[in-house]
């Protein structure tokens, strides 16, 4: 059933924005590429981030938590996460920081799914969406 979900001028083109669909969230993605727009899962397949606040590069959606990447048109996850670790030295008289340690170690575990990805109708200036 397509569903109307936004208006195309409310993403700029290179741009993303959420939207909630009969329970299910949904990123729509304004490809520069193509000039088409995407819609996927709006969650990040690998720890839940709110893949909107990422960077859309193209076809490519980069998770702003750990640089997950996925291909918009297919859903694919396309790389493992980053971990950003600080460059500051913890001092020396200060122990290391065994928990933060072990956490990275739980988390570098977490394996990354692909995205589901929706059909998108677009009509003049809405964006349709098929859920």
């Amino acid at each position: 059933m397509l569903v109307e979900v936004a208006k195309k001028s409310d993403i700029a083109p290179g741009g993303m924005k959420a939207v909630e669909v009969n329970g299910k969230e949904i990123v729509l993605c304004s490809c520069e590429s193509d000039g088409r727009i995407y819609a996927l899962e709006r969650r990040c397949g690998h720890e839940n981030g709110p893949l909107e606040m990422g960077t859309l590069d193209g076809f490519i959606l980069t998770c702003p938590m750990h640089s997950v990447q996925f291909d918009i048109t297919t859903g694919e996850a396309l790389s493992k996460p980053i971990y950003h670790i600080s460059k500051d030295k913890p001092k020396e008289e200060e122990p290391p920081d065994t928990f933060a340690q072990y956490f990275g170690e739980l988390r570098s575990n977490i394996k990354v799914y692909d995205l589901k990805t929706y059909p998108v109708k677009v009509e003049a200036d809405t964006i349709k969406v098929e859920v």
